[in-house]
């Protein structure tokens, strides 16, 4: 992080803060001395008032990313936006339609952030299904990193669509941002181990392919919400960064995640193998890590 960078002098937009991750972030932002504009869809207002004994460092917005008006008054004022989708109520799994709604809402979130003057930086929340979904994945000689994508065609044949949605959404996003002269990064993150998790998060469709592949990443939340912070603060991060502190790559990590998805559930052991056996890493957040460690939180 450049010694210069002072955060109480930054306004910053959390979108969607309504969500587990950019409940986090306004949080965390707040706590550093950020000026924060959490932006909402339509709910998620009575969780953020209070959080802040200062008024003036927090304002919230009722922002919907199809309206484009509305992103643009969230952002006024700001010099950073960290946005992550969230669906919306009414259209709540992801299926075929979901990602030409994703696309729609990160065309116009980065486009209305390409006519703020203020905008310094981006950080766009992706996933790491926007990398690990190819028909290759299995012969090739380097570990999956942040220069790899999905194969939408790949993912549309095994249905796999948050792949599909993750991959458009953040593609659309570089390809304005390139186009406009925006400053972005992406963080892919792998699956996020949040108190709400449960068997139908999309993440999780091809869960036994990405474990026996050795690319079953999961992101705890507090590390993520870091990532997220560093790579806005750091003057030389830039592109993609894969983004995870943990990989399901054994007996015991399988069970144990099994577990926390269904804990009612019966047919699950109570004790674990913990025999030496594991299956190959073959994904790599080197880059983050990197980036990461001198970063304070």
């Amino acid at each position: 992080m450049a010694p210069s960078f002072e955060p109480s002098t930054h306004t910053v937009c959390v979108m969607d803060a309504s969500g587990q991750l950019g409940f986090s972030l306004v949080q965390r932002l707040l706590h550093r001395g950020y000026t924060v504009h959490a932006s909402v869809q339509k709910h998620g207002e009575e969780m953020l008032n209070g959080i802040s004994a200062d008024h003036s460092k927090l304002k919230i917005f009722r922002s919907d990313p199809f309206d484009y008006h509305s992103i643009v008054d969230a952002l006024k004022g700001c010099s950073g936006l960290f946005y992550s989708f969230e669906p919306p109520l009414d259209h709540p799994n992801y299926d075929e339609h979901m990602a030409d709604v994703e696309v729609r809402a990160a065309h116009n979130v980065l486009e209305a952030c390409a006519q703020t003057e203020t905008i310094d930086k981006v950080v766009f929340t992706s996933s790491a299904t926007a990398v690990l979904w190819r028909e290759d994945r299995k012969t090739m000689d380097l570990d999956l990193d942040e220069r790899h994508w999905s194969d939408v065609n790949f993912c549309r044949k095994f249905k796999l669509w948050h792949g599909i949605s993750k991959t458009l959404s953040e593609k659309t996003a570089w390809a304005l941002a390139m186009d406009r002269g925006l400053n972005m990064v992406s963080i892919n993150k792998g699956l996020l181990m949040g108190h709400d998790l449960t068997i139908d998060n999309p993440y999780l469709r091809g869960a036994a392919e990405m474990y026996e592949d050795g690319v079953f990443v999961t992101v705890d939340l507090e590390y993520l919400v870091d990532a997220h912070i560093c790579v806005y603060e750091d003057v030389s991060s830039h592109g993609r960064y894969l983004c995870f502190n943990h990989i399901i790559n054994t007996h015991n990590d399988a069970v144990v995640l099994a577990r926390h998805l269904t804990p009612n559930a019966s047919y699950l052991p109570h004790s674990v193998d913990h025999g030496k056996s594991f299956i190959e890493q073959r994904i790599s957040n080197k880059k983050l890590n990197k980036l990461m460690m001198d970063f304070e939180a």
